[in-house]
């Protein structure tokens, strides 16, 4: 059925839904997102990725590349519910996109393909998800397809995930034939017909009422295992009710221990509206997420979702658009006006909200205020940029910022004609502020501007988009791999002392350091730390502030390792001694002798070169797997597992990201087209000595 998204809502908090859509590429996200708009009535015509005609997919390069590339946020009605719901990117060179939208969300629907089950980025986006606590419910979409499998997608979720699937549907019908679903909570049928825009329920088919009989069994037996109120009906009584199971099945999800699964077709129209129904009853509203936290003057402070709380909102992205700044807020707390002032928690800056924009993707609503739950965009803030926390001045506070990723791929990009060059670097600036994942910097050797990412992908978009919003003409050097250094022998008691005096105040300091690899101190902290200092020194012989000063020096000298500029990882610094001088020591002088005695240190230590690897899933037609598995062991890749599914085989192997530019056009040259392949990032590896020799310097 579909509602009017300016019908009477329920309560303004329980009846709001911020949700976004996680999956690998192409598993169907952006499709669901456009049935889901045309179900609730938000939109009169189903868009489609394959015509370019997606209303969340807007942006020229989305609809030329078929992908989803920038989140976006659109807004929908649903039994008296505000549905806010954030399309975010399938691919791996956009998952920071995704950690910005998880960031600010309540809950979310994971969509699996139902022949491929749990791909490599279902598996890193369900990751993030869980960083962030975001209750989730899954859809197994595509069971329209020829190998799809319900029971098979959901085993993979079960084994690669580690959740506890509860199914609640049975498909009626496999592959081609998949017309519906039977609801095992209400055991009824719902067939979706070609041609209709509705549902019709119905008794359960015959030949299934044994089986789906069977499944709700078993599904009051695994939610009865897990909840107390389940349990205690399923002992007094022969069944436990529909509304039980829904109130248990909430629970569960909230809590996490519980993945309720749904199932259907997207593309055929088939398992919207009870995807739709779950998200209205399992997914929370803002008042069921705990209070969020920030901090002021280094006090927490907790703000929970009252309109009538001081304001505070989150700013989660930033875009700039022919008609001006929007930057996108999730209000988190109080309510924010058209023409109020509100401070920037962080910068300590005053910044005006000129116009208060409802978001349906690249087109935008009006509105006059925004409340605690909603998430909007607003006209107006300066300097704002993603990570800010917009707060009511006289209640100032700073919430964690989303989580950034560092760059992997860098090319060197520059303007072929020379007039361009301010244009160019207005350009890079706009860029890297709407993307924080991208960064931009000056090589000190060449003097070249180097653009660094996520990926391959990720630079040519962010070039491309350089090319038609500012109308340059841009060259793009070879993309190159982010490099870094480490300690593999350390030293110990390597002595600086730090003196300068040129006629006026001097300088002094004398510092002794110790310094070894990171994982040589099961104490230290997260293994995937990239530098702990410590000081060890006793009688007060460095005052704290210049303990400080000299962990602040410390990281100055991170930036460069010796063996070729790269930065410098998986360090364990510790300060044993030192000396000052009751005139010339200050904080200047520590942090000046803590970054040379590094520099010191790391160049008598023996030092390795880190690569960034990639975990690599080819699909290749049988025939083709000697080929590729021999392409792969030339690349330097180690293969960790292959499994055969239906004709095809999938290969899964770890290789070095450097070795993978070009791999796509060489894949499908091997396989004559029919091969496809997925990567993710697996961290660092040590780069082996014949190849170090020739990747040190930059």
């Amino acid at each position: 059925m579909r509602t009017d998204l300016h019908r009477h809502l329920t309560d303004p908090l329980t009846g709001v839904r911020n949700l976004g859509i996680l999956a690998h590429v192409d598993a169907g996200k952006t499709t669901i997102t456009e049935r889901v708009l045309y179900v609730t009535g938000a939109t009169y015509k189903r868009g489609e990725v394959h015509d370019g005609t997606t209303v969340t997919d807007f942006d020229p390069q989305e609809r030329d590349r078929g992908i989803t590339i920038f989140a976006a946020a659109v807004s929908c009605g649903w039994d008296g519910h505000r549905i806010n719901l954030i399309d975010t990117p399938g691919h791996v060179d956009f998952s920071d996109e995704v950690e910005r939208s998880l960031r600010v969300l309540d809950g979310a629907v994971a969509v699996f393909d139902a022949v491929a089950g749990v791909e490599p980025q279902s598996e890193s986006v369900w990751r993030q998800a869980d960083r962030y606590g975001v209750p989730r419910i899954a859809f197994v979409n595509k069971l329209d397809r020829a190998g799809a499998d319900l029971d098979t997608a959901v085993e993979s979720i079960r084994e690669r995930l580690g959740a506890v699937p509860l199914v609640v549907q049975l498909p009626i019908g496999r592959e081609e034939g998949f017309t519906g679903v039977v609801d095992l909570l209400r055991m009824r049928s719902l067939v979706w017909a070609d041609g209709r825009d509705t549902f019709a329920e119905g008794p359960v088919p015959d030949a299934l009422r044994e089986e789906a009989h069977r499944r709700r069994r078993l599904l009051e037996e695994m939610v009865a295992e897990l909840h107390p109120g389940a349990l205690e009906e399923f002992c007094a009584g022969p069944a436990i009710s529909a509304r039980t199971l829904t109130g248990a099945l909430r629970d569960l999800t909230l809590t996490g221990e519980g993945l309720v699964v749904l199932c259907g077709s997207a593309y055929r129209d088939r398992g919207i509206e009870p995807l739709l129904d779950a998200v209205v009853d399992y997914l929370p509203s803002p008042l069921d997420v705990p209070a969020v936290r920030g901090v002021h003057d280094g006090a927490v402070v907790e703000r929970v979702a009252d309109p009538a709380a001081p304001f505070a909102a989150l700013v989660f992205k930033v875009s700039s658009t022919a008609t001006g700044r929007l930057t996108y807020l999730r209000v988190y707390s109080g309510t924010v006006e058209r023409g109020d002032t509100v401070l920037d928690g962080g910068a300590r800056r005053a910044e005006r909200i000129g116009r208060i924009l409802r978001v349906q993707a690249d087109r935008h609503t009006e509105v006059d205020r925004a409340v605690a739950g909603d998430i909007v965009a607003v006209v107006g803030p300066k300097a704002a940029r993603t990570g800010a926390t917009l707060c009511a001045p006289s209640a100032p506070l700073v919430f964690e910022p989303p989580a950034a990723a560092d760059p992997v791929v860098s090319v060197a990009v520059e303007v072929r004609r020379s007039t361009d060059a301010d244009r160019f670097a207005s350009a890079l600036a706009r860029l890297a502020e709407e993307d924080p994942s991208l960064a931009v910097r000056t090589d000190a050797e060449t003097g070249q501007t180097v653009l660094s990412g996520m990926g391959e992908l990720h630079l040519e978009v962010a070039v491309e988009k350089i090319r038609r919003a500012h109308g340059l003409d841009v060259a793009v050097g070879r993309p190159r791999a982010a490099y870094r250094e480490t300690v593999v022998r350390g030293v110990s008691g390597l002595l600086y002392r730090h003196v300068k005096q040129d006629g006026g105040a001097g300088q002094f300091a004398h510092v002794v350091l110790d310094v070894a690899p990171l994982d040589s101190a099961p104490d230290a902290g997260d293994g995937a730390a990239e530098f702990v200092f410590r000081s060890a020194v006793v009688g007060g012989r460095v005052p704290k502030e210049y303990v400080r000063a000299v962990e602040a020096g410390c990281r100055d000298a991170l930036a460069d390792g010796p063996l070729g500029g790269h930065p410098v990882t998986g360090l364990l610094v510790t300060l044993t001694d030192g000396a000052t001088h009751p005139k010339d020591s200050s904080e200047m002088a520590f942090r000046t002798a803590g970054r040379l005695a590094l520099r010191e240190a790391l160049r008598a230590a023996t030092m390795a070169l880190l690569e960034p690897v990639a975990e690599v899933t080819v699909t290749v037609p049988d025939d083709a797997v000697g080929g590729v598995l021999g392409d792969l062991s030339a690349r330097r890749g180690h293969v960790s597992g292959s499994t055969v599914r239906a004709g095809t085989v999938v290969i899964t192997a770890t290789v070095p990201l450097a070795e993978l530019f070009g791999y796509a056009t060489r894949l499908r040259s091997r396989t004559h087209g029919r091969g496809t392949f997925t990567s993710r990032p697996a961290g660092y590896a040590m780069v082996p000595g014949a190849v170090s020799d020739g990747t040190a310097r930059r």
